[in-house]
């Protein structure tokens, strides 16, 4: 039987591709704040407690899928070619090359 192959995990996410949905929900916020605000003017409180309450629970769903989709579509597998299996380390080899750790 073949030995299974390594991969490396690596995660290409940077802060741009998540930019616009953080804007998003800032909007979403921003809307959910000004509508209460409204509804509180209108001597209204509770609507206005209501309407903040049910934005955010419905919105808050939406946003943690696209937060997770966008985490997983920027998760990649790399095998790990036959050099770079050969020149990685385990981490009882690393204790014990650091002399400063394992005086001997």
């Amino acid at each position: 039987m073949d030995r299974l192959k390594r991969y490396r995990v690596a995660c290409t996410l940077t802060f741009g591709d998540i930019y616009g949905q953080i804007i998003t929900w800032i909007i979403v916020i921003l809307l959910s704040l000004a509508a209460a605000l409204a509804l509180m003017g209108a001597q209204q409180p509770i609507y206005a407690l209501t309407t903040v309450g049910l934005i955010l629970v419905v919105s808050l769903p939406f946003l943690l899928f696209a937060f997770v989709t966008t985490l997983l579509n920027h998760i990649e597998l790399r095998p790990l070619e036959a050099s770079a299996e050969s020149s990685m380390t385990t981490p009882a080899e690393l204790s014990f090359s650091n002399p400063a750790i394992n005086p001997s």
